[in-house]
């Protein structure tokens, strides 16, 4: 995978929501081999550090040889962008082009809602 760069927030006092949009994703269905398309959205409220564009445009394409299931790109997109920048907040949305009738979004949040129930 190629490395996330990043540079510093200009603002990092304040929140403003940040979203990158890459309408050409494409990886390959590790069941049937075939290519998938989709559009991956990634919408994030920084802290210190924002995402430099050309590195995700590169770690994007990364995928598009790889064999994995929709959920799992959209999971380790987030997990890799939450590394790379430690954000407020951020969501990753995988909407994901018509295949057999089907259309498939699966969307992943940061922090995970799931933690917050186990504080109760």
């Amino acid at each position: 995978m190629p490395n996330i760069e990043t540079f510093e927030n200009p603002h990092p006092k304040r929140n403003y929501v940040i979203r990158h949009v890459a309408p050409e994703f494409t990886s390959v269905c590790p069941k049937t081999g075939q290519p998938d398309y989709g559009t991956i959205e990634i919408e994030y409220i920084a802290s210190d550090l924002c995402i430099e564009l050309k590195s995700l445009k590169f770690y994007l394409q990364s995928f598009r040889n790889e064999g994995v299931f929709y959920e799992d790109v959209v999971n380790r997109i987030l997990d890799d962008m939450v590394t790379a920048l430690s954000p407020r907040t951020m969501v990753v949305t995988g909407s994901f082009t018509p295949r057999g009738g089907m259309h498939s979004v699966v969307i992943a949040e940061y922090p995970d809602e799931a933690e917050f129930a186990d504080d109760e």
